[in-house]
């Protein structure tokens, strides 16, 4: 077994595409509408969905906003080095709401940014 997928519902689906591929340089796999149901999907990561997990992001085209609750943590990304990538994410327009640094109680250098919709992506430095 192996994790495919998590699903995120987004309020505006090009602003998400563009955050998710723009700001955090993943790549749209594939997009399909469901015209029936009033939603789209759109599946957006850093490989091939045969070998990597990536997000799914559903627009219900008639709801603009969603309560993200207090259940939800963030999604991590691996990165080399978490103050440069705090850099590029800002310089491409993206918002990071904890600037890079230990972990508290830790020595793991971690930042955290948040998509157009408030959830949050935790950056995690590994060399």
């Amino acid at each position: 077994m192996r994790i495919l997928h998590t699903m995120l519902r987004v309020g505006n689906l090009e602003r998400s595409l563009k955050f998710y591929t723009e700001v955090l340089g993943m790549r749209l796999l594939r997009q399909k509408d469901y015209p029936e149901g009033r939603f789209t999907l759109a599946f957006v990561g850093y490989g091939d969905e045969t070998a990597h997990t990536v997000l799914e992001l559903t627009h219900n085209w008639d709801t603009e906003h969603y309560n993200l609750g207090d259940g939800f943590g963030h999604i991590a990304i691996a990165v080399t080095d978490a103050a440069a990538a705090c850099a590029e994410i800002k310089k491409r327009g993206g918002k990071v709401v904890r600037e890079a640094g230990p972990m508290k109680h830790g020595t793991t250098v971690i930042a955290f940014v948040e998509d157009p919709d408030g959830y949050k992506i935790e950056l995690i430095e590994r060399k």
